[in-house]
């Protein structure tokens, strides 16, 4: 009886649980197959695709989405070869610093994202001014720099975590055998940290392309696909914005899948 009654409880919760996640981004995504000029899940009129139509004959958002690709893919660049460089130098600094160092590092992930745009945008309007580069001093660059200011500090964070599982007696080995710290970093460290830079590059890419708060003061006067929204949300939405939710839940799950399927692939490859 008991052991029923513990099942139940259990299957309760998850069902719960799930309905939590995704019951919402259900009743979101509702209105954009729904005829009605407003979005709303209830009472639905029928169904229609015309609003992914109108998604893409909208130019302010389509300028916002490739602004948001083009910065995301240049965060990945930026913060994925910075968060390596911090982690590898965390495992091998002396330890009474590795906790400041640590600290340093994952700073900028306790400062709220309107401290960094602001002063994102103070920093190099002053570095542009007095260097004569002024055409450093665009609304994209800034974004790049404020965004990958913290992104670079999750990405740490994950290679730290897959660093503790390396074996140091691998590259005590290579060094053994007369192989030089190039060597040994793109034949050993490099291959055993594939699977956390591939991680590392979805999740850097995830967090600008969903990023608002920084972006909004780092932008200047240029726009992104977040920031197109937030200016639509304030000015009435049509069901074209839950169809551009539809189209960026599937590009998520699609990217989710296929990252599992890359690191099971990998890893039985390997034998990790």
């Amino acid at each position: 009886m008991m052991t029923q009654l513990t099942r139940g409880m259990v299957s309760a919760y998850i069902l719960m649980f799930f309905a939590y996640l995704f019951l919402p981004l259900a009743i979101m995504a509702i209105p954009a197959f729904n005829t009605s000029p407003y979005p709303r899940v209830w009472p639905f009129d029928g169904v229609t695709l015309d609003w992914f139509v109108r998604l893409g004959n909208d130019e302010a958002m389509l300028y916002g989405l490739r602004n948001s690709l083009w910065i995301g893919a240049l965060v990945v660049l930026v913060s994925v070869p910075v968060g390596l460089a911090g982690a590898v130098v965390l495992q091998q600094i002396d330890s009474r610093i590795r906790p400041l160092f640590h600290l340093a590092t994952i700073a900028p992930v306790l400062v709220p994202g309107v401290i960094i745009g602001i002063s994102t945008v103070i920093y190099w309007r002053e570095l542009t001014l007095s260097a004569g580069m002024r055409a450093l001093y665009n609304g994209v660059f800034l974004t790049v720099m404020g965004q990958s200011s913290f992104i670079s500090a999750y990405c740490m964070l994950l290679f730290t975590a897959r660093l503790q599982r390396f074996d140091r007696a691998q590259e005590e080995a290579a060094f053994d055998l007369g192989a030089s710290q190039t060597q040994v970093f793109f034949g050993i460290l490099l291959p055993f940290m594939r699977p956390a830079i591939l991680s590392a590059a979805v999740l850097a890419f995830l967090s600008s392309f969903e990023n608002y708060n920084t972006t909004t003061f780092a932008i200047l006067a240029d726009r992104t696909l977040t920031t197109v929204l937030a200016g639509q949300v304030r000015q009435g939405t049509t069901p074209a914005v839950s169809a551009l939710a539809v189209v960026i839940i599937l590009i998520t799950v699609i990217f989710s899948v296929l990252l599992e399927w890359i690191s099971r692939w990998w890893a039985s490859r390997t034998g990790a």
